[in-house]
């Protein structure tokens, strides 16, 4: 970082057309980088548990890397206001690519998860940080036209991580799922050393340790509680009354921490404001209903309809096609019109139409249909998840925009570990009920006085056809119960969506508020 070198505080940084693109591509494949390289490892699970052994550790491997990045995605935001946007966005680079490396290199299924935990430290700051330094370098009524595109860089990862893992699987080593994306990042670092340079204020204060602790503390309580309750132990157990406690306890000495802390991580004004709490629910809802339909979608087209891991990757190619079209097209009638509110509300209804035509899939459905219903759930998800954090940044000053862009982004990962977990257990309870009843119906006897223990895809299909026939219906009404209970939750979303105030997008350079102030520190440039 350059330093000494002076620029004019009482305006906001202005860049090109050309320089906006450049460091919007630095970003996107920072963010490619780890959106891929956490959805590779899906498909080569199996295969890495092979080779290195753990089988009972195995929900780890998914779990560590989803509670360090939650947990830890407040805590960039804050720590680029002290440090730095480009400084703490290419530490969260560097943190990802070297446990990247070091996941590559894993000996046991212990060092895997290590590397994986870290990870997700990593990933938690390219998924929030991304965000910020566009808030920096374009003003709200102009961010529509490029927040499309960081948008659309999650539904390319969606097909592309499963797609790679497949192919790395069937073709290399399982370690070059976690090494595939490192040129990527390295390309990403020199990228943005080049394009980007935003004007840092250096002031006198200190990091909000105290906040800090007790918020990833109570984080990491409840996604633990989330990750692992309902497999590793039982709903109802000392273990998830607990982990609930801890979280609950924590959370709230968190509250009083942050009320009493100088620079909080999560500053309690920001609670004040309408639209941040709006943005942050329904992105909550957003997260649960989007991750849900994700994480057991595959589960339906490779279990029912018998498809590949890298088949059933393609079939949300609609989804894709739809997310990256309605993100991008939103984001530039934004940056037109000033206009925004109608895209969260249409937004999540149609995620609701989504889910609805979902829940009406049958075991004899025909792909095409599976298409169309994905491609409603990507146009609704498109329309609705960049807009929010636009609307969210627009509401508040220079200052609070990386606390206001990390709670945000936190609240929708926060969502989307409470819809795994709720969408989980819906999905086992339900598939357990409908075995019995479907048996019993048949007059089959089930053995071990249970439910069968189903196991891989490729295991199910060898089951005689008798008891074949019962899964795969039994599966299929579970998955309609799951995606039928997203509907009420994305309507609910779009309750708190018309309850935003539809406050006009800022296009106008007004003056940074950290630095109006003739006293205020000197500025450097990153």
């Amino acid at each position: 970082m350059l330093t000494g070198q002076r620029v004019q505080a009482e305006t906001a940084p202005h860049f090109t057309h050309k320089q906006v693109l450049e460091i919007l591509v630095g970003l996107m494949l920072a963010m490619l980088t780890s959106m891929i390289s956490t959805s590779v490892v899906g498909t080569a699970l199996p295969t890495i548990v092979g080779k290195l052994g753990g089988q009972e550790q195995l929900s780890w491997v998914a779990s560590a890397t989803l509670l360090t990045m939650t947990a830890s995605t407040p805590l960039w935001g804050k720590l680029s206001d002290l440090y730095g946007r480009k400084f703490m966005f290419q530490a969260a680079l560097l943190v990802f690519l070297f446990s990247s490396v070091a996941a590559g290199f894993s000996q046991n299924m212990g060092q895997l998860i290590a590397a994986r935990a870290v990870q997700g430290i990593g990933a938690g700051g390219l998924a929030a940080l991304p965000q910020i330094i566009l808030g920096d370098v374009v003003e709200p009524r102009e961010r529509g036209r490029y927040s499309g595109y960081i948008g659309a860089v999650f539904g390319v990862s969606t097909v592309a991580g499963p797609l790679l893992g497949g192919f790395i699987v069937d073709n290399m080593s399982w370690r070059w799922t976690f090494w595939i994306c490192v040129p990527l990042a390295v390309v990403a670092f020199v990228v943005i050393q080049k394009v980007l340079k935003l004007p840092f204020v250096r002031r006198d204060t200190k990091v909000d340790w105290w906040g800090a602790t007790f918020i990833t503390g109570g984080t990491t309580a409840l996604m633990l509680l989330l990750s692992l309750g309902g497999k590793e132990f039982d709903w109802n157990s000392g273990w998830t009354y607990g982990l609930g406690g801890l979280s609950l306890v924590m959370f709230v000495i968190a509250v009083f921490a942050e009320r009493r802390a100088t620079d909080p991580i999560l500053p309690p004004h920001l609670f004040r404001n309408r639209t941040f709490v709006l943005t942050s629910v329904t992105s909550l809802l957003v997260g649960a209903a989007m991750f849900g339909a994700l994480m057991f979608l595959p589960q339906y087209l490779q279990i029912v309809k018998g498809m590949s891991p890298t088949g059933s990757g393609l079939m949300t190619l609609p989804m894709v096609l739809g997310l990256l079209t309605a993100s991008i097209s939103t984001g530039r009638i934004v940056s037109r019109t000033g206009r925004w509110k109608i895209f969260p509300i249409l937004g999540m209804l149609l995620v609701a139409a989504g889910l609805f035509l979902l829940s009406r899939l049958h075991v004899d459905s025909s792909l095409v249909v599976v298409g169309v219903d994905v491609a409603v759930l990507g146009v609704g998800l498109g329309a609705t998840m960049q807009i929010l954090i636009l609307a969210a940044q627009n509401s508040v000053t220079r200052r609070d925009m990386a606390s206001t862009t990390s709670g945000v982004t936190f609240f929708r990962s926060l969502g989307g570990a409470v819809g795994v977990a709720a969408f989980g257990a819906i999905l086992t309870n339900r598939l357990s009920a409908e075995i019995v009843s479907l048996a019993r119906e048949a007059h089959l006897r089930l053995t071990g006085g249970g439910t069968p223990s189903l196991g891989a895809p490729d295991d199910i299909r060898k089951l005689p056809a008798p008891v074949l026939d019962i899964v795969l219906e039994a599966f299929t009404r579970a998955m309609q119960m799951v995606f039928l209970v997203g509907v009420p939750i994305a309507l609910v979303a779009v309750v708190t969506a018309l309850m935003l105030k539809e406050v006009p997008l800022r296009s106008a350079r007004g003056p940074r508020p950290e630095t109006a102030d003739p006293s205020a520190p000197p500025v450097t440039v990153d």
